[in-house]
């Protein structure tokens, strides 16, 4: 009787606070309704507590429907959206998102259109689906930038805009301009304080400052983003940024490490539904296994973390998985299969970002541009206009718009002709400076000095034998500081003497070799003069000076396609980590910048061309997984 007692008390108890729950929703919708409020903020203030829950938001619309109300109803079906693209129901998110634009375009509210753009943009963004991710967001900015004196929504609109182009700039590896874009949405996000913003503008910094290979500076843009969004209690945000900072541990080899945060994201993602991240964190998972050669729990955590992005048409995910697993089973000597995966990986990034969605997004740039200038100058020109009107009632009208034009077409040539005098100016300085490295002052006397030697010895014939070798390469030095570019054929002979003179200095036990693909035409393809030249000057002072015996050095040249000349520059030195710690231990050090100015050159030849370039280094072990020498890889584009 007691027991019967309680269960009914219990019962009644349970009634009473959902029935007080609801009557408290409903007097926040009814409160909304009866202030008329049609901000994001005003109403977001009553019903922010209701977000996370689908059921009551979907109570939320119908309460807004049933009293025609239909800013509170807009409102709503953004939060339903955001809801369906957290649990990775994109299409249901779009529908639901395209539903509250059409609501908001009904009612003409300027900071709902724009809010709802950006939210689809973000939707397509998931999906991969670039264009119509980059449309909405230009549209979103378009807008919002047409309104005069934004209050705080459209302010917000404007951010998120800025953040999206940003995104675009991400994709057209500009990373610079992106980094400016996030920094202006930054700017706003922080006068608005709206510390969300902040957090998510860290993460997308981050990101640019690791594609350009600023692993520190990442980090601590990443770490930055993670306190803000630990200090919200935005579980999602931090997930992002622990998966970021695992990525960046697997990438300098401390796989242990990244599992560890990885580990802990599992348990938050699973508990969100959130399939893009809970997928994109099973692969990290088993990218950090197969590093720590845990192989059986890599591949259950790789094949499944494939199985999930498939079944949600994740495209970039799936690119990761592919990618991952063709490094699995190249780990387990199934070359085969990591072929396979490889060119799956391959032609999933096609599906991303290929050439012609890279034209369109700079088409959409120009577009954007074109269109932001054209605004202020029409606004200009009827501040001009009202200004004529009022002094001069149209007189000389026609002469001072010309005049305007005129100069604004003369600031525009000299600005524009400044510009391209300053870029030749750095990029004179920059071969100048390249070129200037290679006649190192030292490596002349060095080289006089070895030759001397011969004299001293009387080896008249070496001494001879060898100094019409330094002479032609000298000779060849200055006649490179008087061109840009040179042919292969050139560059090979000139690296040929160069390793003569070099090996001068270590008794000629410096075997070299050039392997050259029989289909080259080495008499026609341009490189940048003396660009090998570095590669080989470190691969013989940092990697085989500190060998005593069996000093090897090739380089092999072949064609990728029609499109890039590979060029592989390897030594059997001691490998780099070796010859690290042996120049930590010098108490003369000298800062190699070879290698950075030859990477300058390399931007600024290929500028010239359709394709990019790219310098690649490999440590090289034997069967003993020692190191056995270092693997330069150069991608050179052609024409």
């Amino acid at each position: 009787m007691n027991k019967l007692f309680f269960i009914l008390c219990l019962f009644t108890s349970i009634h009473f606070f959902s029935q007080k729950k609801k009557a408290s929703l409903e007097e926040k919708v009814n409160l909304v309704i009866s202030e008329q409020l049609d901000t994001y903020k005003s109403i977001n203030k009553h019903l922010r507590h209701f977000k996370r829950d689908t059921t009551k938001i979907k109570t939320i619309i119908n309460l807004f429907d049933q009293a025609n109300y239909l800013v509170g109803r807009t409102y709503a079906e953004n939060q339903l959206g955001i809801k369906y693209r957290n649990y990775s129901q994109y299409k249901k998110a779009i529908a639901t998102h395209e539903k509250a634009l059409l609501t908001a375009e009904k009612i003409n509210s300027v900071e709902f259109q724009v809010f709802s753009l950006n939210m689809l943009g973000a939707d397509y963004r998931k999906l991969d689906a670039n264009r119509k991710a980059l449309d909405y967001s230009q549209l979103a900015l378009e807008l919002a930038e047409k309104t005069e004196n934004p209050n705080l929504g459209l302010q917000r609109g404007i951010a998120i805009a800025h953040n999206s182009m940003g995104n675009i700039y991400l994709l057209l590896k500009q990373y610079e301009l992106a980094i400016k874009q996030f920094e202006q949405s930054q700017v706003i996000e922080k006068s608005i304080n709206n510390t969300l913003g902040l957090a998510i503008n860290n993460q997308n910094i981050g990101i640019a400052k690791e594609y350009q290979g600023k692993i520190d500076e990442a980090l601590l843009f990443y770490n930055k983003s993670l306190k803000i969004n630990t200090k919200i209690k935005n579980d999602l945000g931090k997930v992002i940024c622990n998966s970021s900072i695992a990525n960046i541990y697997i990438g300098q080899n401390k796989p242990q490490k990244a599992l560890n945060l990885i580990q802990n994201n599992l348990p938050i993602v699973e508990k969100m539904g959130n399939k893009y991240y809970h997928a994109y964190e099973l692969l990290n998972l088993g990218w950090a296994q197969t590093k720590l050669k845990r192989y059986n729990e890599a591949e259950i955590n790789l094949e499944k973390g494939l199985k999930m992005a498939k079944e949600y048409d994740l495209i970039s995910v799936i690119a990761n998985a592919y990618s991952y697993l063709s490094e699995f089973h190249q780990e387990n000597k199934h070359f085969e299969k990591a072929l396979k995966y490889y060119k799956l990986a391959e032609e999933y990034d096609k599906k991303i970002s290929n050439e012609r969605n890279t034209q369109y997004v700079n088409d959409l740039i120009i577009k954007y541009d074109s269109e932001r200038k054209n605004r202020k100058i029409k606004s200009l020109a009827k501040q001009n206009e009202i200004a004529q009107l009022q002094i001069t009632k149209n007189r000389n009208l026609g002469i001072a718009i010309l005049s305007f034009i005129l100069l604004m077409t003369i600031i525009i040539y000299f600005y524009t002709k400044n510009e391209n005098l300053k870029r030749e100016k750095q990029i004179v300085t920059l071969e100048q400076t390249a070129l200037r490295s290679q006649m190192n002052p030292h490596f002349i006397f060095n080289s006089l000095n070895s030759i001397k030697l011969y004299i001293i010895d009387n080896e008249k014939e070496n001494a001879v034998y060898y100094l019409n070798k330094f002479s032609k390469l000298i000779r060849k030095i200055l006649a490179a500081t008087q061109t840009k570019e040179t042919t292969l054929a050139d560059e090979i002979d000139t690296m040929k003497l160069y390793i003569n003179i070099e090996n001068i200095r270590f008794s000629n036990t410096i075997q070299s070799e050039f392997d050259i693909d029989k289909g080259l035409n080495v008499n026609t393809i341009k490189i940048p003069s003396l660009i090998l030249q570095p590669f080989i000057e470190n691969a013989i002072w940092h990697g085989l000076s500190s060998k005593k015996e069996d000093r090897q050095i090739k380089l092999c040249f072949k064609k990728e396609g029609s499109s890039h000349l590979i060029i592989n520059v390897r030594d059997n030195g001691v490998g780099r980590k070796r010859s690290l710690a042996i120049k930590e231990k010098k108490i003369h050090k000298k800062d190699s910048i070879g290698i950075k100015l030859t990477e300058d050159r390399l931007a600024n030849f290929a500028k010239a061309y359709k394709n990019d370039f790219s310098i690649d280094f490999e440590d090289l072990y034997d069967e003993n997984n020692k190191p056995n020498g270092t693997k330069v890889r150069l991608r050179i584009p052609l024409h």
